[in-house]
């Protein structure tokens, strides 16, 4: 059984349709496999066992009867820890919240539920989501799958270390410049960006709420489209008949994600471009200079609109936070009203830019991120080091934050390095179809 520990959902939920799996069963392997985990409590902020048997047991019935409610029927999945769980402290990672117990479950929990999806618990993250690190000194930092003494990416650290660990069959992150990206590409997942809107938010805790968007961490494209399904409470776009990548047109954007690229990254991505040619794409490197204005006043955008949601309880309580994270969200509390309504103005003129430059290709491709997971220690004693790798951490994900797309990062097949796939607003489908093909050719 405890190779079910590393399956696909999809698989699984397969096994469990063909009766080849008892969802009891298979929460009991997740269970004892979270139990004895050396890492355990640093991937997990609090579990939900008792809740999480109790829906294994109905999804145990319901197969029995042929009545399965999806694909995912009685798959055991992880929550990130600003997900609202009834009667389950949600804290988001910070003591600001500590003790917060919601009464209702998140409205994207809720259809997960009614999905018949398997509630294991709610894992760690960064401080109020507010960092692409994973560092978190105040409740626990996860380790990374390739380097346990690396961060594991952030903010979305536990989510992507449950799955990465075995201790999740999928995971549902947020993503507001880069939270699910980040995390997956550094512990070698799928990870999709949502466009902002399309899943609900009702009962997610909030950093910046005009790009805070929900998204899965998982093992392949086909698991992220099922956890989609599951969010949404709608149907699961088809890959079956996902075509290869022969007529495909991507663009490589050059554009700011170039710059400063490590080595690693660098190769990883070159590499990866030249399997997508030999499998038939036709990739146009191209430049996109309108995204220049708003990545340079990304954290006017941001930061102004978190200080405007969590000022107040900052500046009451803000001393119990981690220092770097406070002095974030700080940063936003002097910015002008017009300053923030022109940086708007600006980004929705990019985003009208973007649109018709990407609207040529199937997909416009940059490295996930642009460097490698780095050392919790020294971003603990380093100052300037945790400022310099959290922005860059960040840098290359934010575009697709921006421009209001939705983005899939697959592994390359180097350790903790992806390759991004950015397409249309609201095109997730298609999207996920050409990720699948994509993501074939990355693992040839």
């Amino acid at each position: 059984m405890d190779e079910w520990r590393w399956m696909d959902a999809g698989a699984l939920g397969a096994g469990i349709g063909a009766g080849e799996i008892d969802p009891v069963d298979l929460f009991e392997t997740f269970r004892a496999a979270i139990e004895a985990h050396e890492h355990a409590s640093r991937i997990y902020a609090r579990t939900t066992f008792e809740r999480g048997r109790a829906e294994a047991e109905a999804a145990a019935l319901r197969a029995k009867r042929g009545a399965r409610r999806s694909a995912l029927d009685g798959v055991p999945v992880s929550w990130k820890d600003l997900f609202d769980t009834a009667g389950v402290a949600t804290e988001a990672g910070s003591k600001l919240l500590e003790g917060r117990v919601p009464e209702h479950d998140a409205e994207v929990l809720r259809n997960a539920t009614a999905a018949g999806l398997v509630c294991l618990g709610k894992t760690h993250m960064s401080e109020l989501a507010f960092s692409g690190l994973g560092l978190n000194p105040m409740t626990a930092t996860p380790p990374c799958v390739n380097d346990e003494a690396a961060v594991p990416g952030g903010s979305s650290s536990g989510a992507a270390a449950s799955v990465a660990f075995g201790l999740a069959a999928a995971a549902v992150g947020s993503d507001t410049g880069g939270s699910v990206r980040v995390p997956s590409a550094w512990n070698d997942l799928v990870g999709l960006k949502t466009t902002h809107g399309r899943v609900s938010n009702a009962g997610v805790v909030p950093l910046a709420e005009r790009f805070d968007t929900v998204g899965p961490l998982c093992r392949s494209v086909g698991d992220c489209a099922l956890m989609l399904a599951a969010l949404e409470g709608g149907k699961a776009a088809d890959l079956a008949g996902a075509e290869g990548l022969a007529g495909r047109r991507f663009a490589a954007l050059r554009t700011i994600v170039m710059d400063d690229l490590r080595d690693g990254p660098a190769a990883a991505y070159a590499e990866a471009l030249e399997r997508l040619r030999a499998a038939g794409a036709e990739i146009v490197e191209i430049d996109a200079p309108e995204i220049e204005g708003p990545m340079g006043q990304a954290g006017i955008l941001y930061t102004t609109e978190a200080w405007g949601i969590w000022g107040d309880v900052i500046a009451e309580k803000g001393d119990v936070m981690f220092a770097p994270i406070r002095k974030r969200f700080e940063a936003g509390q002097d910015v002008a009203g017009a300053a923030y309504v022109a940086a708007w103005r600006r980004l929705d003129a990019a985003r009208r830019d973007w649109a018709a430059r990407a609207a040529a290709f199937d997909a416009v491709l940059c490295p996930t991120v642009p460097s490698l997971p780095p050392d919790a220690a020294r971003l603990m004693e380093d100052g300037p080091y945790y400022v310099t790798e959290n922005l860059l951490a960040l840098r290359n994900t934010r575009v697709g934050n921006l421009m209001g797309l939705p983005v899939v990062t697959l592994p390359t097949g180097a350790k903790s390095c992806g390759i991004s796939l950015m397409g249309a607003a609201l095109g997730e489908a298609r999207l996920m179809r050409v990720a699948a093909a994509a993501e074939t050719a990355l693992a040839g």
